[in-house]
């Protein structure tokens, strides 16, 4: 089991409060509504997740949490945090870390490099001491290196260790991308359609993990997912999204028997997708 890393001594956890509040967040690009006022609060330990059809808002509201976009109007609070002028890296520092829709890792490296990468944020000594070989950042290395290495048995990926990220099927690849995630040591993990690409077995595989993330790592999970039987059978309760807006909130049943939702995934009655 690995051990929970902890956030920041700068930022401490409102025991009242929601890990994370996104409040009446809005952006559009070129005038087309991306969010529109959304609004969500994800209390520690959570497992939730945001669906919707394409085009509904669901990367764009994790780009927002994770400083790549700035949103027009509204705030989202981590940790009792505002992470209004926090730039990708420090919000990564104050414990949130992600993966992409699209597979972003460096494939010409190996799967404990990249997870390496992700301890990368953590070294406190500079390109000084690591270009010397001092003392300070060889101990240093010794425990990110270690930390990797149980991730890598976490996720089970001790037979790709050594091997070209490159060369490892989607499946796999997604699961590196996981690894480096989890290497930040974050306290919040967005996973943005991590099934996407993987066979049923994968899947089935995944799901697994992410409770183990959850239950074991005690990281709270925020997931974007088209495959709805995974989200159903896996989120505390759900988030809809439809052209920006969000449109429903409960759990699993709720949502399924919700009208807007059947309409937003059906379309309306006479056959059309509103």
């Amino acid at each position: 089991m690995l051990d929970p890393a902890p956030l920041p001594d700068d930022v401490a956890a409102l025991p009242s409060a929601p890990l994370l509040s996104v409040q009446d967040v809005s952006i559009a690009f070129g005038g087309i509504v991306a969010l529109d006022d959304v609004s969500l609060q994800v209390p520690t330990g959570a497992l939730i997740s945001v669906i919707g059809p394409n085009g509904a808002g669901k990367t764009t509201l994790f780009n927002c949490i994770t400083g790549l976009y700035r949103p027009d109007r509204g705030r989202i609070v981590f940790a009792g945090r505002s992470l209004a002028a926090a730039k990708p890296d420090r919000i990564a520092r104050l414990g949130i870390a992600r993966t992409f829709q699209n597979v972003e890792l460096f494939l010409r490296m190996t799967t404990l490099e990249n997870l390496l990468l992700g301890r990368h944020l953590h070294f406190r000594s500079g390109l000084l001491a690591a270009a010397l070989g001092l003392p300070r950042w060889r101990r240093e290395e010794v425990t990110h290196r270690a930390r990797a290495e149980q991730i890598l048995d976490f996720l089970d990926l001790q037979e790709a260790r050594d091997r070209r990220v490159g060369d490892l099927p989607l499946g796999r690849q997604r699961l590196v991308e996981l690894g480096r995630a989890l290497a930040t040591g974050p306290k919040l993990l967005l996973l943005d359609e991590p099934s996407s690409g993987m066979t049923a077995e994968e899947k089935a595989d995944l799901v697994f993990r992410i409770k183990d993330i959850r239950e074991e790592m005690e990281i709270t999970v925020i997931l974007v997912e088209h495959d709805l039987k995974l989200v159903m059978g896996i989120s505390d309760w759900i988030a809809v999204l439809d052209h920006g807006v969000k449109i429903a909130q409960g759990n699993a049943a709720e949502v399924q028997a919700n009208p807007e939702v059947i309409r937003a995934y059906l379309g309306e009655p006479d056959g059309t997708n509103g």
